[in-house]
């Protein structure tokens, strides 16, 4: 008895040393059993006392009667599965007739509570079916990603969502991003990660940093071109939307419009062409769009107007081009001028960290969602990181990029330098950097 005693003291310390220091373990050792059998143990009680039961149909009432058996009790969602994940649980529920997505979604926070979770989530899958994701510990707090992640052209892992899941960069589905944040909010580390997690992929990175290059030039091996004032930043611009039209051009003759052609087969964007004619696709990335729409004189005023129609003209026609824009700011609103607000309107994808006014955070998230609004100027400013991202259909959810140090990010382009595509229309704006260093080679003995 006393060797048993003493190994359950070591296990139960054991546990609560990691819950304290390694949260992630302990998930995976201890809290996700524990969690199941609370789950599947409460069930029924906790979806009565939310009030997501339905009463007994009339024909299992009108049997009760004529068997003069006891009235059956209301009945809960079915649970369809019941998956285990690294930080987490995923249930997944058949909605009884009468019930509503919304009726589960508006009790996830005393789910929360009563299943004893770090959070829950709701996501109706279809018609009938929701899945209620639940985190077992603020997964945000250290921020881990997973080993092996759903890669796909133009499609990047970025940041992990409160839930759980990776949280993607798909410029294919979301062609341009809006990017809000005030100083030391942790916008510069989430573009880093967007830089490191693209330098892989074989596409153009363009960067207008008007910071005098302090974010964007340590990465230039890995930038097709770079522009470190306003006026390059113009004819850097320009030269895109040339760029652009020429690659409406090469659509145009090799969109295959025939009679014999399915329509599937019809060119309209430079990923219907075949490979080998396929331009290279290109992310422009804006560190600080206000220093582009800024103006102190007439002369100003003139290239400021230009700046933001060529900005526009590539938010509007770019997409089909292969052309995606990343916007970065403080703020981003009409007291930037004429054209921003049309500007702000083709920018589908929101992320917004801590803002230092409500103001700021209905310009990313006032025409999609009031709540992502009100979680945006929630964010304390101890934690550098969080962000509220959004896009058009007003979903809307909490996410943490990993901590990537300049060094790191640094390191990954310099790896990837060969991947730096040679665009002609570019060239004069290609960012001159000095041959890497050969690595030392060990001497043999």
């Amino acid at each position: 008895m006393t060797w048993f005693t003493v190994a359950l003291v070591l296990v139960v310390a054991a546990a609560g040393l990691l819950r304290w220091r390694r949260p992630a373990w302990y998930w995976l050792a201890f809290g996700v059993t524990l969690a199941a059998l609370r789950v599947l143990v409460r069930y029924a009680s906790v979806m009565d006392a939310c009030g997501l039961t339905v009463p007994p149909s009339r024909w299992r009432l009108t049997l009760a009667r004529m068997t003069n058996r006891p009235v059956p009790e209301s009945r809960a969602p079915r649970i369809r599965r019941v998956r285990p994940t690294r930080t987490g649980l995923v249930l997944r529920l058949k909605l009884r007739p009468g019930q509503d997505a919304f009726d589960v979604s508006a009790a996830t926070d005393r789910l929360r509570h009563s299943f004893g979770m770090y959070g829950v989530t709701s996501h109706e899958l279809r018609s009938g079916v929701v899945e209620l994701r639940m985190t077992g510990y603020d997964v945000l707090k250290r921020v881990q990603m997973p080993a092996k992640t759903d890669q796909a052209p133009m499609r990047i892992p970025v940041a992990l969502r409160e839930d759980g899941s990776v949280h993607y960069r798909d410029y294919r589905a979301v062609p341009h991003g809006l990017t809000l944040g005030a100083t030391e909010s942790g916008k510069s580390v989430y573009q880093r990660n967007l830089v490191a997690g693209l330098a892989p992929h074989d596409v153009a990175l363009v960067g207008i940093d008007c910071k005098q290059g302090v974010e964007l030039f340590p990465l230039a091996r890995r930038f097709s071109a770079l522009a470190d004032n306003p006026d390059t930043a113009l004819e850097l611009l320009e030269a895109l939307v040339t760029h652009m039209e020429e690659v409406y051009q090469l659509i145009r003759a090799e969109q295959r419009i025939s009679v014999a052609l399915p329509d599937a087969e019809i060119a309209a964007d430079i990923w219907d062409l075949p490979e080998d004619l396929r331009p290279v696709p290109v992310v422009v990335l804006v560190d600080e769009v206000a220093e582009l729409a800024l103006f102190a004189t007439k002369d100003e005023e003139k290239r400021r107007d230009r700046i933001i129609t060529a900005l526009v003209r590539l938010a509007q026609l770019g997409r089909a081009a292969g052309i995606y824009l990343e916007i970065c700011g403080q703020r981003f609103g009409s007291e930037l001028g004429k054209g921003i607000t049309m500007l702000r309107a083709q920018l589908t994808g929101r992320t917004a960290h801590r803002v230092n006014d409500e103001t700021s955070a209905n310009m990313a998230f006032g025409d999609i969602s009031p709540d992502a609004v009100l979680a945006a100027i929630q964010i304390p400013t101890d934690t550098p990181g969080i962000a509220v991202t959004g896009d058009a259909s007003g979903g809307w959810a909490r996410i943490r990029a990993p901590h990537t140090s300049l060094r790191e990010a640094v390191n990954i382009c310099n790896r990837h330098a060969d991947h730096t595509p040679d665009l002609p229309a570019l060239a004069p704006f290609r960012p001159a950097v000095a041959p890497l260093a050969p690595a030392p080679v060990p001497l043999s003995l």
